[in-house]
């Protein structure tokens, strides 16, 4: 199992510059240990490429849990919500591959040096410097129908940018929105996050497409144009659209 240690810090920090997709794509991956606290196998990796040694998370489809509200293969949806955000020039989420590995077809994840101490909750409260990431997620969550952005989820890496990961609960074709991310519901939204959504009333972009099922990309349309419809971030009425546990 991996250690704490082992989860704050790349091995060897790689070039700035470095082509990431290429190295997690093409890399020979290293299985360091299955990270804890995760209910689908996880792994912390290493990925040798040429004189880089990444750090990575892989997730094998066969080590996934079968769910009722979700088909097999979470971890195409964990490729599909790192294209989205490119796609949404909004880089939410950290370099994502689908590729085969050690235990088979999963997701490739470049892995996010942080303080794991750190989470949404801590960081809403303390850091109001963040808070325009913070509505940038909300955005992207709505379109991606994030189920599960739990508090956790947030990660802060040394410069001061917020990543989103663990985004394989998305993109259901029903509306199933759960995230501890509501402080900013009812705000009118950004002209620059409108711009990054307004191309995705008309289509979505293939490398998104061809991961999904043709009702979930038509899903995503709907929630592209209502979100512009009304111009301004959801609210939770209710209560009750919070992911469980909350961190």
């Amino acid at each position: 199992m991996a250690s704490e240690g082992d989860r704050t810090e790349l091995t060897q920090p790689a070039p700035r510059g470095t082509d990431e997709v290429t190295v997690l794509t093409d890399g020979e991956i290293e299985v360091l240990g299955r990270m804890p606290w995760s209910s689908n196998a996880t792994y912390l990796v290493t990925v040798h490429h040429g004189d880089i040694e990444a750090r990575a998370i892989y997730k094998p489809g066969r080590g996934e849990r079968p769910l009722w509200d979700f088909p097999s293969g979470l971890y195409r949806r964990e490729v599909a919500a790192y294209e989205l955000s490119e796609a949404m020039g909004v880089h939410l989420v950290p370099t994502t591959v689908l590729r085969d590995g050690p235990f088979g077809e999963g997701s490739v994840q470049w892995f996010i040096p942080a303080d794991f101490r750190e989470h949404y909750f801590s960081m809403h409260e303390t850091r109001p410097d963040l808070h325009d990431q913070f509505r940038a997620m909300a955005v992207f969550d709505v379109i991606a129908n994030n189920t599960d952005r739990k508090s956790g989820h947030c990660l802060l890496d040394p410069d001061g940018r917020i990543w989103g990961i663990d985004n394989g609960l998305c993109f259901s074709a029903d509306f199933k929105l759960r995230t501890v991310i509501w402080e900013f519901g009812g705000e009118p939204i950004p002209d620059t996050l409108l711009t990054a959504v307004e191309p995705l009333i008309e289509s979505v972009p293939l490398r998104v497409s061809t991961l999904l099922d043709d009702d979930e990309v038509a899903a995503i349309i709907e929630r592209a144009r209502d979100l512009l419809d009304d111009g301004v971030l959801p609210e939770d009425p209710s209560g009750r659209r919070y992911p469980w546990p909350l961190v």
